[in-house]
């Protein structure tokens, strides 16, 4: 979708019209591409003191093929002073050391500095241990800090950078490289200001981390356009056989889509009252089972609440939410998930601050976030996760139809200062459904850019 207000500030007299009336200049973001290094530039790693995540977190980032360095090298300047000779195109900080506020100097001392040079679309990543598992109030208090510190330096960051807090729990360290690789890497760019708990899982050794997906079956519902078709393109592109599901009535372009990615159509409405029998037995006797579910398929009936028929209620109620429950139910009565099997449902910022002329919509989506974290125990005991993915304002058909003085304030609320993408979307999916992905379960991951509305 074309938004011309970023293209403009991208030309000379944008840049200074934007400059002089303090008006935002939505940088281009940088997105993954197969091949491409997963950073551009140095990483500066480091850690407060007793730290237990930074020497394994630089070792993993050498494997990676990423210019590691401790400390921010300089050269002299004309004034007589020192300044960084990189622009970082990552810094990341284990945080898990410290354990109490006067500590958090040292997050202070080594971010100050070095941050002014994080590179155009560079990574912030910080590392902290999970504040609901520390016992000392002010070792809890420190660790909770973090989650006002990162969400704050979110909004400071420029020219399409962001800044992530993942919190480890103690019997996770060695389970987050997936977690890391993708907050560090193009497949986040519209990731930001977010905080995500690992903790405990079994992750699956990556053979591959250009196609973490290889040999893995995956559904997607709602495949046919939009967000679920860039779903269905990226998994594939990660390795996976993908089977794309969605309504007799679109068969025609769901075909187009598995055509493309050499996957294969299922047609179903997954509403009716045996859709989650038959999606079932279709996988098991085609496939063996399913390894990764992607519960994409949704509508919207919008209206003020006085005005909302019945009819409008209900029927967004029972695709976005009562199907999703059904066909879970499925999966996992039947054995139709495999181990190490991810299930992934698409919520919305909407149903996490609500949205005018969305009281059916946000409900449903904020049941699903409920769905997620009651199911996730049970999952974890079969080696499986279940995860949500809320997307903000992403340029599809939906929002092109939108007014425009709505769809240009739509954009803007978010600190990258632009709407996403389907692409955005399906790379945060794609990153769910890893084996190696473990360790996240029970989360909801807003790819929003930081949207102001909502925390």
């Amino acid at each position: 979708m074309s938004d011309w207000y970023q293209q403009f500030t991208t030309t000379a007299p944008g840049r200074i019209a934007a400059r002089r009336l303090g008006l935002p200049r939505p940088a281009i973001l940088r997105r993954y591409r197969p091949g491409q290094p997963l950073l551009e530039g140095p990483a500066l790693v480091g850690g407060a003191s007793g730290g237990r995540l930074a020497a394994m977190i630089a070792s993993l980032l050498k494997g990676a093929g990423v210019d590691v360095r401790g400390e921010p090298p300089t050269q002299p300047s004309p004034t007589g002073g020192g300044r960084p000779a990189d622009h970082w195109g990552a810094i990341v900080f284990d945080a898990t050391g410290i354990t109490d506020v006067g500590q958090l100097a040292q997050l202070h001392a080594f971010l100050a500095p070095a941050f002014r040079n994080l590179g155009p679309c560079g990574r912030l990543l910080l590392l902290g241990t999970t504040p609901e598992s520390c016992r000392e109030p002010a070792r809890a208090a420190a660790q909770r800090a973090l989650d006002g510190f990162v969400r704050s330096a979110a909004k400071e960051a420029r020219a399409g950078a962001t800044a992530n807090l993942l919190y480890v729990s103690e019997d996770a360290d060695h389970g987050v490289e997936s977690t890391v690789r993708f907050f560090l890497s193009a497949r986040s760019a519209y990731v930001s200001g977010q905080v995500l708990r690992a903790g405990a899982g079994k992750p699956a050794p990556t053979a591959d981390w250009e196609r973490p997906l290889a040999g893995r079956v995956a559904v997607v519902t709602g495949a046919a356009r939009g967000i679920g078709a860039a779903i269905a393109e990226t998994l594939a592109r990660d390795g996976a056989h993908v089977v794309g599901v969605d309504l007799p009535a679109q068969g025609a372009p769901l075909a187009e889509v598995v055509n493309q990615i050499h996957g294969t159509a299922f047609q179903v409405d997954i509403t009716h009252q045996d859709a989650p029998a038959r999606l079932a037995a279709y996988l098991r006797e085609r496939h063996g089972g399913v390894d990764v579910f992607v519960h994409n398929a949704g509508i919207t009936r919008d209206k003020l609440l006085v005005n909302m028929r019945d009819e409008q209620w209900a029927t967004v109620l029972a695709i976005n939410l009562e199907s999703q429950l059904r066909i879970n139910a499925a999966l996992l009565e039947g054995n139709v998930l495999r181990k190490s099997g991810r299930v992934v449902c698409i919520s919305s910022t909407s149903g996490i601050a609500g949205n005018r002329g969305q009281t059916n919509y946000a409900a449903s989506k904020a049941g699903i976030i409920g769905m997620v974290q009651a199911l996730a125990p049970a999952m974890a005991q079969r080696d499986t996760t279940i995860n949500a993915v809320a997307p903000g304002f992403i340029e599809t058909a939906m929002t092109k139809a939108m007014p425009l003085a709505t769809r240009a304030v739509g954009r803007r609320v978010n600190s990258l200062s632009q709407g996403g993408l389907p692409v955005d979307v399906a790379e945060a999916v794609a990153w769910l459904g890893q084996p190696g992905t473990a360790g996240v379960n029970g989360q909801v991951v807003r790819v929003c850019g930081q949207s102001i509305v909502g925390a």
